[in-house]
């Protein structure tokens, strides 16, 4: 059995969901039987932390800035451990929104149209017709993001708020009215399945992800068969362009009166809490949560 380092924590508005992420990923290794050390890069010395546990390989349970951009991953590839889910330039693009959706297009994926905005210009009018929304252009689990209504006055005041921290860029995208789709993708196995996101409250905000009866996922979702194998082979697709490794998730908006999908977003280290997706679509097909956690672990290299 391994040595394995669970990364944990972090920096990001993220943290309290990589906090589960990790805690279940570590006790699952556990149970493998491995030896885990878990390290909190909050802590100023994680990086000699790493360094002295001398681990087989390391499993990154990080979330959001600082731990899914590819500045982690660059530490590992420096100091040659092996590690879980994409490398640094699958995890740099990916979380860069606009640049993301660059490669999405040359690949020819479909997209919501939208720019990229400074937040205090996005704040100052409507910068595209209602409805739209704003989401910041580096962050995850729909933190700091807003849905522009119908009849709206103006854009979300929040983008002015002093005490913002989820940078100075935002993505501007159409709103598309309709369903929240998701489609896990193992790397050499390729699309899981579809889920439908039916969140408690208005939209599947940062609650409705991690709050106990925030969302209600239906798996399979009810869609017709034709519009799931688009769904999953864009999916796979836009794991390939982007050139991950591992588990991802991408994110679609689907609308049946127009038969129109975008493909949101692509999470290069979906979350393994009790009520994240990716468990529940493996858990679908057959698959543990154990069996997940030690597939994701044999898939881990370097460099990536």
């Amino acid at each position: 059995m391994a040595r394995v380092v669970v990364l944990l924590g972090g920096l990001s508005p993220e943290r309290p969901v990589s906090l589960s992420s990790g805690a279940g990923c570590a006790a699952a290794l556990r149970r493998l039987g491995h030896e885990v050390i878990e390290i909190d890069p909050q802590t100023p010395n994680w990086i000699e932390q790493l360094k002295d546990a001398n681990a087989d390989a390391a499993f990154n349970a990080l979330h959001g800035e600082w731990g899914e951009d590819g500045r982690t991953q660059g530490v590992l590839d420096y100091l040659k451990i092996p590690y879980t889910h994409s490398g640094v330039l699958a995890s740099a693009l990916a979380m860069d929104k606009d640049k993301s959706k660059a490669v999405f297009a040359q690949a020819g994926l479909p997209l919501a149209a939208g720019k990229l905005m400074d937040r205090h210009e996005a704040a100052h009018e409507h910068p595209i017709a209602l409805p739209y929304v704003v989401k910041p252009n580096a962050q995850g689990s729909s933190v700091g993001v807003f849905i522009v209504r119908e009849g709206a006055n103006r854009p979300p005041e929040q983008l002015l708020d002093p005490d913002w921290t989820f940078g100075e860029e935002v993505l501007v995208e159409e709103f598309i009215d309709g369903k929240e789709l998701t489609v896990a993708v193992m790397h050499e196995r390729g699309a899981l399945t579809v889920t439908e996101i039916l969140p408690a409250g208005e939209w599947y905000d940062f609650d409705a992800k991690y709050a106990e009866g925030g969302s209600r996922h239906e798996v399979p979702a009810n869609i017709p068969q034709d519009v799931a194998d688009q769904l999953m082979r864009a999916a796979e697709a836009a794991h390939h362009a982007l050139g991950c490794r591992g588990v991802t998730r991408s994110d679609f908006r689907y609308d049946p009166k127009r038969n129109k999908v975008a493909l949101l977003e692509v999470n290069t280290q979906p979350g393994m809490t009790p009520t994240s997706l990716v468990p529940e679509q493996a858990a679908y097909l057959g698959m543990s949560y154990d069996d997940l956690v030690a597939w994701i672990l044999e898939d881990a290299s370097w460099p990536r």
